[in-house]
């Protein structure tokens, strides 16, 4: 039995891209076994998944905690791993390239030197494709699309109406140009009550002052900000009739689960490089997020809604209408 080593740390809506990538590693090293190293966030994410064997959590110590980097270091170098796939390829995760160095160890990833090695895209390309592309250096190439049957939880202390729509207006406290103006929410919320649908505002604790606002301008809406844990918010996806929200993780989640799905974009991020994955998913975009209407939003959600929508579940071939 080898062991193998996989590097994801984050972020949610990378992880849940991944997943695909992760089964189909599951698959080709179904008699090995497999390690993840990831980050606290994810840790319980990652051993629910039931592809890995050990779920390791990176402290990501840098020159601020050099004990601590040691001590990860020394880890890395006796795992005994005769193989390691970065999916993370960043500067820190090629300095652990650079530790094994000497080890023998096989990498599959973006180090300079290493065994299997895969530049970074010098065009925009969906991660999923660039993933796939990298592990194929490896002999691996079949990737199906992402299957979150493992998440899920019990809707039975949320009372949730018969007819409900998840509205996802937060995203990365750091990043406030990726976020639909909460007018925007609103106005969708108060549209979506008169057709007889009650939006439900999806979100962490963090976001309540965001959520408290739709909700104070839309008193149909029910708020459960800070309430839904990962597997909740995959079993809501399954039961909601729409879900609209900005580029942030649980959009990925409920796209991924095959809620129809509206996804928000200004020119912060590129939705041909990281647009969710999932059979029903519209896109929209403008160079000022604000700018985008509720009218178009209205209009989307109808396409993505309607039974003829195109199945088109893979987004490293497919980036997206709208």
């Amino acid at each position: 039995m080898r062991r193998i080593l996989v590097i994801k740390h984050s972020a949610l809506g990378d992880i849940i891209l991944s997943l695909p990538h992760l089964a189909a590693l599951r698959r080709a090293h179904a008699a090995d076994r497999l390690v993840v190293a990831t980050t606290a966030s994810y840790a319980g994410l990652m051993a629910a998944s039931g592809l890995f064997d050990e779920v390791w959590v990176d402290p990501r110590a840098g020159l601020t905690r050099p004990l601590q980097a040691l001590a990860w270091m020394r880890r890395l170098r006796r795992g005994g791993f005769q193989r390691v796939y970065d999916l993370q390829g960043t500067r820190r995760t090629r300095n652990y390239y650079r530790a094994l160095a000497g080890t023998g160890v096989e990498w599959v990833g973006n180090a300079p030197g290493c065994s299997h090695h895969h530049p970074d895209p010098d065009q925009p390309v969906h991660i999923t494709l660039h993933r796939r592309r990298q592990l194929e250096r490896a002999g691996i190439q079949e990737i199906a699309p992402p299957d979150l049957g493992f998440l899920t939880a019990s809707l039975d202390d949320l009372a949730l109406p018969a007819r409900y729509a998840l509205v996802v207006p937060g995203g990365a406290a750091h990043r406030p140009e990726k976020r639909w103006p909460v007018a925007g929410f609103a106005s969708l919320a108060r549209r979506l009550v008169a057709q007889g649908c009650t939006p439900v505002l999806l979100g962490t604790a963090a976001e309540s002052g965001v959520l408290a606002a739709i909700a104070g301008a839309c008193p149909g809406a029910r708020n459960l900000g800070g309430r839904t844990s990962l597997g909740q918010l995959a079993a809501l996806g399954r039961g909601a009739e729409l879900a609209v929200g900005n580029d942030t993780g649980p959009m990925h989640i409920l796209a991924a689960v095959g809620t129809p799905s509206v996804v928000l974009y200004g020119d912060a991020s590129d939705p041909v490089q990281v647009r969710p994955w999932g059979p029903r998913v519209v896109t929209l975009r403008a160079a000022q997020i604000e700018d985008i209407a509720p009218e178009r939003v209205l209009a989307a959600l109808a396409e993505v809604s309607d039974p003829a929508f195109p199945d088109t579940p893979r987004p490293d071939l497919e980036p997206g209408r709208g």
